[in-house]
């Protein structure tokens, strides 16, 4: 006897959810992309008259380094990759600090990371840029994609597949459920910051235009093109399975995230620009912890290891 599987029903996908997100989710995500992108627009003509003072730039400086190197030091090299363990204090801290930058919660981060480096650029990948193929047409789209349009999509990455581990952590859990309350102080904080500053209406207004709107815009998008530029354009110093490239330009801004090639050829390395030139700040941030002795068992890279894994 032969059993027809029924057509109108899909497959499971045990990398994903079951429950996808909804309507409201993707018309937030709307607005939570769209305001930030148009502040940073804006503030290139803005930047030249009045309503830029030195306040405004510390404050955006300051929750631009807390927030960011949340994510790369806290999100990426810590929670998903293990590169080094943190005392209690300082996973609470990296946790928080990542969720400020509005990217996801720490457990969705996580989650959606680690599916990526299973399926790098391959079908499963949720994010690869050569998903519509490899001619300049569908390469285009698949930047496009690969930088912000994967977030508009319905599917969930699995969280008990994915970051169980995250999960059964407490305070993880803690700080992932209260994701709404960080956003909220992260676009909160630096305007009240800037009117108790300035004391005035005006210094509150600029500091959440910058160090709230052009702040977490410009790092969306410092982050969103390690997914997109540094998988297509740049130079592969080492062996990878992906098309994962090096790019120098955005190594400053992203706290050296940008040495993409070597993170996807030793992923638990705490330090992505292991060579001579390359800037890595999040490596320095890591050291430090080392120093203080709020990190431990830091994987850090050795000319052995990666001597193996040059390319010839």
């Amino acid at each position: 006897m032969t059993v027809v599987a029924d057509r109108a029903t899909p497959a499971p996908r045990p990398d994903l959810e079951p429950e996808p997100k909804s309507n409201f989710e993707r018309v937030l995500l709307v607005v939570f992309v769209a305001a930030p992108f148009l502040a940073l627009l804006a503030a290139i003509p803005l930047a030249w008259g009045s309503f830029l003072s030195w306040t405004d730039v510390a404050i955006t400086a300051v929750f631009y380094l807390i927030s960011g190197l949340g994510v790369t030091v806290g999100f990426h090299r810590y929670f998903t990759h293990g590169s080094f363990k943190a005392n209690r204090p300082l996973k609470i801290v990296l946790a928080i600090a990542g969720s400020l930058s509005l990217e996801m919660g720490v457990i969705d981060w996580v989650a959606t990371h680690r599916r990526h480096h299973k399926y790098s650029d391959k079908e499963g990948d949720p994010h690869s840029p050569w998903r519509f193929g490899s001619d300049w047409k569908a390469l285009t789209k698949g930047l496009l994609f690969a930088h912000i349009g994967w977030m508009f999509s319905s599917e969930r990455t699995n969280r008990e597949r994915f970051a169980k581990d995250l999960i059964n952590d407490k305070d993880v859990n803690r700080i992932h459920n209260a994701f709404p309350w960080l956003v909220a102080a992260s676009l909160i904080l630096p305007g009240v910051i800037g009117g108790l500053v300035t004391w005035s209406f005006t210094g509150a207004v600029t500091a959440f235009f910058w160090g709230s709107l052009v702040r977490i815009g410009l790092l969306h998008h410092v982050t969103w093109s390690i997914n997109s530029v540094c998988h297509v354009f740049g130079d592969e110093a080492f062996e990878v399975r992906d098309k994962s490239r090096n790019v120098w330009w955005l190594a400053i801004p992203s706290f050296g995230e940008s040495w993409h090639n070597l993170h996807h050829c030793d992923p638990t390395s705490a330090r992505h620009g292991a060579l001579k030139g390359q800037i890595d700040s999040s490596a320095r941030v890591i050291r430090w912890f080392e120093q203080a002795g709020w990190a431990t068992d830091v994987r850090w890279p050795t000319p052995e290891r990666l001597a193996a894994k040059r390319r010839v």
